[in-house]
């Protein structure tokens, strides 16, 4: 710093006369002509390549913008897309739950008339035993009753009957035939006590 300023003192020291501050015309027509010089080769080859740069980077810039301008319309479109397929997702989900819940019910209803066919079938098939049953327990019956009344009849027959002696007979035989029914075996094992009595 310190020699700086010492060649600027110094400097100011040798320039003493007006004339010496101007500059001579031989130094300004040089002067101007190597800025002519300059000037033209800057014009020439310096300025062109400085605005080919230029307008290359500006192209590039732009084209970036535009690329980035056409990666954010395409990612719009894309999320429209996602969200479109999403909103389908959703309604092809809430239309398979639905169709499920249909098929579900539509599944109980079934279940729910075959069960009741199927009690239907199993009272009818109940109330065809239980009336096989009657009537097989009334067949025996009425052997059982012939039986009994075959027997009474051949007690009648064998002794002479007063009005007491029926009403004894009639006593007898009701009596018997509590005691047949109920044994419950159905096999006219009353009937048979009946004859073994006669």
């Amino acid at each position: 710093m310190n020699w700086l300023i010492a060649t600027t003192v110094l400097a100011a020291q040798q320039v003493s006369d007006k004339k010496d501050l101007y500059p001579k015309i031989s130094e300004l027509i040089i002067g101007a002509i190597a800025f002519g010089i300059l000037f033209l080769f800057m014009a020439k080859w310096v300025l062109p390549r400085l605005n080919q740069t230029l307008e290359a980077r500006r192209g590039k810039i732009q084209g970036d913008l535009e690329k980035a301008e056409q990666t954010r319309a395409d990612a719009d479109k894309l999320l429209d897309d996602y969200r479109r397929q999403i909103a389908a997702a959703r309604d092809d989900a809430n239309r398979i739950i639905e169709e499920g819940r249909r098929t579900a019910e539509s599944m109980r209803q079934d279940m729910a008339r075959n069960a009741e066919e199927e009690a239907r079938s199993i009272v009818a098939r109940a109330q065809e035993e239980i009336r096989a049953e009657r009537d097989r327990v009334f067949q025996e019956l009425k052997v059982q009753v012939g039986e009994l009344s075959l027997a009474l009849a051949g007690r009648m027959v064998g002794e002479s009957l007063d009005r007491d002696r029926q009403l004894r007979l009639v006593d007898d035989y009701i009596a018997e035939l509590q005691q047949v029914a109920p044994s419950g075996d159905g096999h006219g094992s009353g009937g048979r006590r009946g004859r073994g009595k006669g």
